[in-house]
């Protein structure tokens, strides 16, 4: 899914009025976001939280100190390991290690859904798509 179809997304779901712009720069397509009030805005993860502060849903990005670094650390594990891996091992590797981490937690922080949730449901995307379909095949 392309960053801005992502961060679309993101503003449907914390109730933001679409009319937000966006525009890619470079070979990764990094997202640009250009406010009405101030410079432009460049990277996923700080538009995502710009939009989160615009809703006035700060919870998203964490409660406590400990909760925001987790957040933050999440936002990054999303944009330097789950963007760009295409080798299905590496995406194995990835969702292996997702799923032991999330073994005894609800959400990425433990048990409050967060940004970094929505980011990494968004990102990981994509690769559930990937995966080959099956034939059902019906013994009668």
């Amino acid at each position: 899914m392309a960053a801005a179809a992502e961060l679309t997304l993101l503003e449907k779901s914390l109730g933001l009025s679409k009319g937000n712009k966006y525009s890619a720069q470079g070979e990764r397509q990094i997202p640009v976001l250009q406010t009405n009030n101030g410079p432009s805005l460049t990277g996923l993860t700080t538009i995502a939280a710009h939009l989160v502060k615009q809703a006035n849903k700060e919870y998203l990005l964490g409660s406590t100190a400990e909760e925001k670094a987790i957040v933050q650390q999440w936002l990054e594990y999303r944009v330097t390991r789950v963007d760009g891996h295409s080798n299905k091992e590496d995406i194995r590797t990835l969702l292996k290690d997702l799923n032991s981490y999330l073994e005894d937690k609800v959400y990425l922080t433990g048990y409050n859904f967060t940004l970094a949730d929505i980011l990494l449901y968004y990102g990981l995307h994509r690769f559930i798509l990937m995966k080959p379909r099956h034939r059902l095949v019906r013994n009668w």
